[in-house]
């Protein structure tokens, strides 16, 4: 249980919540409940097997605290909602920047500026964390340079065609030291370039699978805050894509999933045996294989780290949850601006 940005996250299996006079009281255990007041929270937002009494349910939504329920590895379920919810007036709102190209360019901008330092970090931690030869710390020193430059050409930016372009560049850049990042199992682990649809090589076909986790959730945390996950701002409408989410991770996408495929890698978690190659060439994982993948994210996930916004410790799982809520919030107009996650 932890309260973040006036919402109330239940993650403690078994609990259950109630309603005692203009209190939301939590139980925790046979032994153990808090009680806290209702007007300090905008939303609750439950995992798992967490229990809410009917009194509570009609009480929230008459004060307007929306309850959203997930699973315990976060796919959103439903929400329960009062019979005049803001929900559709910050969609309407969404809708009316994502159509108008000046206030999308302001998102925009944050998303990318927070995804090329993110890269850049990763980078630069390698580097520090395994020295390299001269002629390969050079290329490390160079790339890493060239995206610091891309980050402050983001600062002027207005058109959003020119920043994907610097996004494209940059995850070049990026993705040209990827095959670097591999210091183990180099004979059956490689990445030459990026490629999916399919994937050729066991790398693509591991970043492929972990992006779809992070897309699902990051796609259930702005369900969960009532936003559009198909209505995006760098990446354009297409029937069945979940554009906003797309965004939005691009945040996590270098320190959060890469690292994650190459930690599964360097650490020997994965074998060159759990892989097939189809008739077609593509490289599919195997049944066994993204089990153990699965287990490994939703662990990945109970890591902590420290915000930079708010300064609090969370699980990295919270992460998208909490942008959301800070997207929400500047789409609302309660924030000037959209504060991206970036990597310390």
């Amino acid at each position: 249980m932890k309260r973040l940005l006036n919402s109330l996250f239940v993650m403690t299996q078994g609990a259950w919540l109630s309603q005692n006079g203009e209190n939301i009281v939590v139980h925790l255990s046979k032994d153990e409940s808090r009680a806290f007041p209702i007007h300090i929270f905008d939303s609750i937002l439950c995992f798992g097997h967490v229990n809410v009494t009917s009194p509570l349910m009609g009480f929230c939504a008459e004060r307007g605290v929306p309850i959203s329920f997930f699973t315990e590895y976060g796919k959103f379920l439903a929400s329960v909602h009062g019979p005049v919810s803001g929900n559709v007036l910050l969609r309407r709102e969404q809708y009316r920047i994502s159509d108008t190209q000046k206030r999308s360019a302001r998102i925009v901008r944050s998303i990318i500026a927070a995804k090329i330092n993110n890269s850049r970090i990763v980078l630069q931690r390698f580097l520090r964390d395994h020295p390299q030869d001269s002629a390969i710390e050079k290329k490390f020193r160079e790339n890493i340079s060239q995206l610091e430059g891309y980050i402050v050409q983001l600062r002027d930016k207005d058109d959003i065609e020119e920043m994907r372009g610097i996004e494209g560049i940059s995850a070049r850049l990026y993705f040209d030291l990827f095959d670097d990042l591999i210091i183990q199992q180099k004979d059956d682990f490689h990445l030459s370039e990026r490629n999916r649809r399919p994937p050729r090589d066991k790398v693509n076909a591991m970043l492929s699978f972990a992006y779809t986790l992070l897309t699902n959730d990051v796609k259930s945390a702005l369900q969960g805050v009532g936003l559009d996950p198909a209505v995006g701002f760098l990446h354009k409408d297409r029937p069945g894509r979940a554009s906003l989410a797309l965004d939005m991770m691009e945040e996590f996408r270098s320190w959060w999933t890469d690292r994650f495929v190459l930690s599964l890698i360097n650490l020997k978690q994965v074998r060159a045996s759990e892989f097939k190659i189809t008739e077609s060439g593509a490289v599919i994982m195997s049944e066994e294989l993204r089990k153990k993948v699965i287990s490994e994210w939703q662990s990945r996930k109970q890591d902590e780290v420290i915000h930079p916004y708010t300064g609090e410790k969370i699980l990295i799982g919270q992460l998208p949850h909490l942008q959301a809520m800070l997207l929400a919030r500047h789409i609302r107009g309660d924030m000037q601006e959209y504060p991206p996650y970036i990597w310390r």
